[in-house]
Parts: C-alpha cells; structure tokens; sequence
C-alpha cells in the first residue's frame, strides 16, 4: 500500500448464497481526501463499506483500512476508524457529554485526555452550550454534529459517514459540511461517505460510482461529468414519441427518456437549441439547456436516476449499529 493510501481494496467480493452483492471492487482512498460512494439501491455500497469497517467479512479479495488487514486484525482497523450511522443511534436519555463521555470509555480513551476530547469536539461542533442538555432536545442537525462529535472523539485516521445529512434542511445540510471540511483542515480525517444528494458529492474530491456490485467510474467530480461531454438538452412535448423520431431524424441525435420528458446530450447546446426549435413539427412546450450535473453522469452510466435507498434505512442502521458496538464490548 502506497505511503499515502489509507482505504485499499483488490477484488473485494461478498457473495449471500447465489447473489453476489459486491463483484470485485478495486479502489483506493488517499490520506486527508473526502471520497464520495454513490449508487443505486442495492448497487452493492453499503455492503462495501460494512466490510470496510469490518461490520462484515468478505467472501473473496483483500481489503486495508489504515494499512491494516480488515480480516487479519479487524479489531486494530476499529480503533482507527470512526462511524456515523445514517440513523441516529445516540441515547436520548444521557447529554451530549454523556454520550461522548460513554464512547469514550468504550474506545478506553485515556481517562486524563477524556474531558480536554470532549471539550474540544463539543466547541468544534458549537454544542458547548448544550453539553449539559439531554439529546432528546436536540434538532436534527444538533444530533448529526453530536455523531460526528463522537466519532471523531478516539481520533480515528478515517470517518466513515453513511448518508450524513439525510432528511436535514439545506441549510443544516451545508452546516454540517462546513464542520466536516473543519475536521479535515484541523484533524487531517479523511473521509469516507455515501449520499445520494448530488450536490453534495460535489464536495468530495473524488467519487466512485458503484452499480450492480462493480464500480463504473471513479474520478473528480469534474472528471465525471466530463464524461457526458458538452451540454444537456431538455424538452417536454404532448407528442414524445413523434418529437424523438424527428429529433433523431432531422438532427441526428437519439433523445433518452427523463421522467416524461426528451434529454440530449449535445457538443454546443446553444447552437443545437435554435435548430432543435426551427425544424421541429412536433409540439414542444418547454425548452432547457444547462451544462452536465453529476445527476446527468449518474444516468448516463447506470441508466437511471439515483434515489433514496428503498429498503428501510432505520432497519439496516440499527442492525449495523448493533453489531458495532457488540463488538466494540
């Protein structure tokens, strides 16, 4: 593993019988970089980083987390991760520095450091007036700084985050964020997530796009959308079917289909759109043109829109919160 590598993996697979979730994963994670994992429902992403965080033990391939063997020494890797569920898992009843002060016993944080951690983590996550308050006052957002507050409190090399700002309001969403970017500029964390909000993949320095348990496309987000090449093009009209015939006949490009509407990817979108209008006969009533999204890349490569995971998020995050901390004990 190279020197500035800190997440590495070499044909990672798991299989569940018959069905293989993971299909040979090769991807690198460097030191101090925020690396986004998007996918489908049941693209394999989840899986991928419960593995990762040694929650499961793969089928096949060899997988590193701070240079350590997830197999070999799954309890080493743990004590140099942190992880931020997708649902809540603090306890409402205690404070907030109940709760830190609880994860710190548990991670055996020396006792003379503990009270200095939780201080500074509350201030960084500006929760120091509420320390002394129950968490079931929290808001949300208070509740996601208070996570990651407590992951980041053994001072672990890599915080795992699954989909940290799911259900928060943009406001609060870009609040996190401005914390998360903190951590990594003073704590030097790198940063391991998952989200399904595309303008939130915008703050990593890289992505992966995983589909069907394979990666499709790793890259920066400009490298990615680099991809769809030019600019997206997008018209309604009541007749579809015959407007995508004559596009493709008159103007030589083949439209997908985008929720009802028409989509093209064309070279020069401001000279497409007035011919696109000119030579048209099928009705068209609304007209967009705008440069590519990583929305547009997800498409293109998987052949629909990301969404939020359908099976219950709840569910799944208390089942990999309680193998965590049953094996945290």
């Amino acid at each position: 593993m190279e020197n500035d590598t800190v997440i590495e993996a070499r044909g990672l697979v798991k299989k569940y019988g018959a069905l293989e979730a993971v299909a040979g994963i090769d991807l690198e994670v460097h030191a101090g970089e925020i690396f986004g994992f998007l996918g489908p429902n049941g693209a394999g992403k989840s899986t991928t980083i419960s593995m990762l965080c040694t929650l499961l033990t793969p089928t096949a391939g060899v997988a590193r987390v701070a240079g350590i063997d997830v197999m070999h020494d799954p309890s080493a890797v743990r004590q140099r991760i942190g992880l931020v569920f997708q649902d809540p898992s603090l306890d409402d009843q205690l404070t907030a520095r109940e709760n830190l002060e609880f994860h710190a016993f548990v991670y055996s944080v020396p006792s003379p450091d503990r009270r200095r951690r939780i201080d500074e983590m509350l201030e960084m996550m500006q929760l120091s007036d509420r320390a002394s308050s129950q968490v079931k006052t929290f808001s949300g957002g208070m509740k996601r700084r208070l996570e990651i507050a407590r992951g980041m409190l053994h001072q672990p090399q890599i915080l795992f985050l699954d989909e940290p700002t799911l259900g928060l309001d943009p406001q609060t969403r870009k609040s996190i964020w401005t914390h998360l970017n903190e951590l990594r500029t003073k704590k030097g964390v790198t940063i391991f997530m998952t989200t399904h909000y595309m303008d939130e993949a915008e703050y990593c320095n890289r992505i992966a796009i995983i589909d069907h348990g394979k990666i499709v496309a790793l890259g920066t987000p400009d490298e990615l959308k680099a991809m769809v090449g030019g600019d997206v093009v997008t018209i309604t009209s009541a007749d579809p079917e015959g407007a995508a015939q004559e596009i493709t006949k008159l103007l030589g490009v083949t439209p997908s289909r985008d929720d009802g509407a028409l989509r093209m990817e064309v070279a020069d979108g401001k000279a497409f759109v007035p011919r696109l209008v000119r030579e048209l006969t099928a009705p068209v009533d609304t007209v967009s043109l705008r440069r590519p999204s990583l929305d547009d890349v997800f498409l293109k490569l998987t052949g629909r829109a990301i969404r939020e995971e359908e099976v219950s998020a709840r569910d799944r995050n208390r089942a990999m919160a309680s193998r965590w901390m049953g094996r945290r004990r």
